[in-house]
């Protein structure tokens, strides 16, 4: 898992959607298929991509598979974007 696989998965609307989705906790496939106008196998898809990417965590419990957000990923992302910015203007002397 690198940042241009996490970036890439990212990309896909649909794949941010279902983030905005499990921020409020765990929900399982069915749950999140409900809420798109698309098939189960790319609901399925999407969510295999960004397990893939290392955004998703996924528990099993009974007959299902619950998904939820993995933060360090989110969060690992977040500190480089800001050692980014920091880095250029501590070169400047600001």
């Amino acid at each position: 898992m690198g940042f241009a696989e996490t970036f890439r998965a990212l990309s896909d609307p649909a794949r941010r959607q279902i983030l905005e989705l499990l921020k409020n906790g765990k929900m399982t496939a069915g749950e999140i298929a409900g809420h798109f106008s698309m098939s189960a196998a790319t609901v399925s898809y999407h969510l295999s991509q960004l397990k893939k990417a290392g955004l998703l965590f996924e528990s099993r419990y009974k007959n299902f598979i619950y998904y939820e957000i993995n933060v360090s990923v989110l969060e690992e992302i977040l500190l480089w974007i800001q050692q980014l910015g920091g880095g250029a203007s501590d070169e400047k002397g600001n």
